[in-house]
């Protein structure tokens, strides 16, 4: 049976621990949660996550959340099978693992502000002072990660940092071609990172990986 992954689609930590199964090539079962149907607040999920979010996995019965861990999880536990999602040696191996840790303190945490105050309230109650603030946060930041990209890859070859940041990437421009084009979070990026964002999407996994939500438009 492999692992089971339970999911909620469109969640950019559950589409990080996705593509890092793609990656490695490990068995697993999609068992793709409702948010809207509170299926995270059942008993039985709730017993395999206390916290009731997704991603969780279950590997032979040992249960495990958050995406971060999971990662390193799957590295750890399975080191020999597809490919590698941090470089061996130590060094590298920690700049990604920090790279991981900025991405999910200061990419994410201005992401769901911006989130926060256009995609969760209503259009009548949009703050545009609130959302031009948390917008250019989130672009100054992003400017940092095309300044860092100084190979195809944040770690050399694809793997961790990539599945980390491209999907909270990806949930903000959908956002935006949704709900807000005139956000321009799209025109600000820079060349780097969009040239490395097609690269992500030319994976052969990407397609499987993308959203099931979003394939509906």
């Amino acid at each position: 049976m492999g692992i089971q992954l339970y999911a909620g689609s469109g969640s950019p930590f559950v589409w990080r621990v996705w593509l890092a199964l793609e990656h490695k090539a490990l068995p697993y079962e999609l068992k793709l949660l409702s948010f809207a149907g509170g299926d995270l607040s059942k008993p039985e999920f709730a017993a395999l996550n206390p916290r009731k979010k997704v991603p969780t996995i279950v590997d032979d019965g040992f249960a495990l959340y958050e995406s971060a861990a999971i990662v390193e999880y799957l590295e750890d536990a399975y080191p020999r099978s597809g490919g590698a999602l941090f470089p061996s040696d130590t060094k590298p191996r920690a700049v990604a693992r920090r790279r991981i840790r900025e991405i999910d303190e200061y990419v994410a945490q201005r992401m769901e502000r911006l989130l926060d105050e256009v995609l969760f309230k209503p259009q009548a109650e949009w703050n545009a002072d609130a959302i031009a603030k948390s917008r250019d946060k989130l672009v100054a930041e992003l400017e940092q990660w095309d300044q860092a990209l100084t190979g195809d890859y944040f770690a050399g070859g694809v793997g961790a940092v990539d599945f980390s940041l491209y999907p909270l990437l990806a949930l903000t421009l959908r956002m935006e071609d949704k709900k807000k084009p005139d956000l321009a979070i799209r025109a600000a990026l820079g060349s780097k990172l969009k040239a490395w964002m097609q690269r992500i999407e030319k994976l052969p996994f990407f397609d499987k990986t993308y959203p099931p939500h979003w394939k509906a438009g």
